[in-house]
């Protein structure tokens, strides 16, 4: 079994990246938290360990629990706590990795790695608001940090506050110009809000740039919807539908736009099609209820 555990320099402009790792016939785990006790790496913000069966996960936070409470006072051990972190998240236990990360970021409050670490398990929990605070200290440490920015403009967008997103989304593009992300965020902001122009152009260089992503044309057809442009919107549909014919919620969007035009008969068809593909008929009631009226 191989193990190995990378630990990262953020003094410098340059990542320092050293990797310890123990191929042989002996438990690698034991030998690999003793060199992690041993090793002089004053300075580095986090480490990670990563085992390649998910057995052993539960090993190595039993070891890593055992060398924290060698010497407890440690400074050093903000790098075991956010490997014992990591590990706990592999395993499930997300509460108690939450703890190992604050435990280590008590000892180091500014390592950017392990603050993203926590961020991004925030997240995970749907815990919004901390995930921001998170991700806000990362940016004042790191203004150009790409997943911070990314990752809080999409908590802007939950939200609502898609000013904020936008000026995000612009920040990471002026970084990396072509990032898709970034660039669907821009439009999907400036679509919430009614820049629909603006919108409208980047959905149109993002589906040429990527003409067999279904997803695309399904957030154009709502901006199609939005600037009244129905048929327009159907037809971005009828395409998306030939490249995921089993997408239940293009038909759904098919049968509110067919209601708005007063086309009962299709909007019903297109809802049951919605329906039969997996969508709760009681979600659908009031649709169908309407597109029954003559």
């Amino acid at each position: 079994m191989y193990y190995f555990c990378s630990l990262l320099n953020k003094k410098d402009e340059k990542d320092t990246i050293i990797t310890i790792g123990y191929i042989g016939s002996q438990k690698a785990t034991p030998i690999l938290i003793n060199g992690l006790l041993r090793l002089e790496y004053g300075g580095y913000d986090s480490a990670g360990i990563s085992t390649i069966e998910k057995d052993s996960l539960y090993q190595a936070e039993d070891y890593l629990k055992q060398a924290l409470q060698l010497e407890p006072a440690n400074m050093r051990n903000a790098l075991l706590f956010s490997n014992l972190g990591t590990v706990q998240r592999r395993v499930g236990k997300n509460n108690e990795a939450l703890e190992s990360y604050s435990l280590a970021l008590n000892l180091t409050p500014y390592s950017i790695t392990i603050l993203l670490n926590r961020a991004s398990l925030y997240l995970d929990m749907d815990y919004l608001d901390k995930a921001y605070v998170d991700y806000c200290n990362v940016i004042d440490l790191d203004p150009k940090n790409q997943e911070a920015l990314q990752f809080r403009a999409y908590i802007y967008m939950r939200r609502r506050q898609y000013l904020d997103a936008r000026n995000d989304y612009q920040n990471l593009l002026e970084l990396v110009p072509n990032d898709k992300v970034a660039r669907i965020g821009m439009a999907m902001a400036n679509l919430k809000l009614q820049r629909y122009r603006e919108s409208l152009e980047e959905f149109n260089r993002l589906i040429v740039d990527y003409p067999k992503d279904a997803s695309l044309l399904k957030a154009r057809a709502e901006l199609e919807v939005e600037m009244n442009s129905m048929d327009l919107a159907l037809l971005d549909l009828e395409t998306a539908v030939k490249m995921t014919p089993d997408d239940a919620e293009i038909y759904v969007m098919c049968g509110n736009i067919y209601l708005a035009q007063g086309k009962n008969r299709e909007a019903y068809v297109a809802f049951e099609k919605a329906i039969e593909l997996g969508i709760p008929r009681p979600e659908l009631q009031e649709q169908l209820k309407a597109s029954k009226k003559k």
